[in-house]
């Protein structure tokens, strides 16, 4: 996810300053929960290895170390500050706490799934982590597929840009990349939220019913 304000120049010039640290912190802040655009400078990374200004394998294993840490370091805040916040931020956007309580259990029950695969899905990939957390999914099984979820994406994302970044713009590269996690984060919200609408309408109507 990039923001708007953190031009794709800026990024290149930081990942060309600071280079495999670069790319381990700029995943890492953005697992952790911190809204910068850690994807963009790892396909960075992965275009300035094609370019032969970094080395690929390097790359990738910062890209994979870097995803890891930082989503472990969010699991551990959702999971020891996570609810309270959230039930605060409920009260200030008026959303019940029944209502919290059915998102959490709808997350918890495709938590594995919700951090393999987040990843590769805008917003997802920044709070898959505190919200294992705050769903107390065992820390085993998050870690086991945290590690598989991010060896996934860092090769995709790295091999993608190592490859694909030679014969196609850079910024036309992560503009496709962006639309890609903009779908998948629609898709992911409906999955999601559909089940806990149709809930409440069974309700409504039994409810009416009575």
């Amino acid at each position: 996810m990039s923001l708007e304000f953190v031009s794709l120049e800026t990024i290149q010039f930081i990942a060309n300053q600071y280079g495999y640290l670069a790319i381990f912190l700029g995943i890492a802040f953005e697992n952790a929960g911190i809204p910068i655009p850690g994807e963009t400078v790892t396909l960075v990374g992965g275009f300035l290895a094609g370019s032969g200004e970094l080395t690929y394998w390097y790359v990738l294993g910062c890209a994979i170390m870097g995803a890891i840490f930082g989503d472990s370091c969010g699991y551990w805040i959702g999971k020891y500050g996570g609810w309270p916040l959230m039930l605060k931020l409920g009260r200030t956007f008026q959303i019940k706490e029944t209502k919290l309580i059915d998102i959490k259990n709808q997350f918890r029950k495709n938590a594995a799934k919700a951090v393999f695969f987040g990843r590769f899905v805008t917003l997802l990939r920044i709070f898959a982590g505190p919200l294992a957390g705050i769903a107390q999914m065992p820390y085993w099984k998050f870690l086991l597929c945290n590690f598989a979820g991010a060896t996934i994406w860092a090769f995709v994302i790295v091999s993608l840009s190592f490859f694909v970044g030679q014969v196609v713009p850079l910024e036309k590269l992560v503009s496709w990349v962006a639309q890609f996690g903009v779908v998948a984060l629609i898709v992911v919200v409906a999955w999601i939220l559909i089940p806990i609408w149709l809930k409440s309408l069974r309700k409504d109507n039994q409810n009416t019913a009575l």
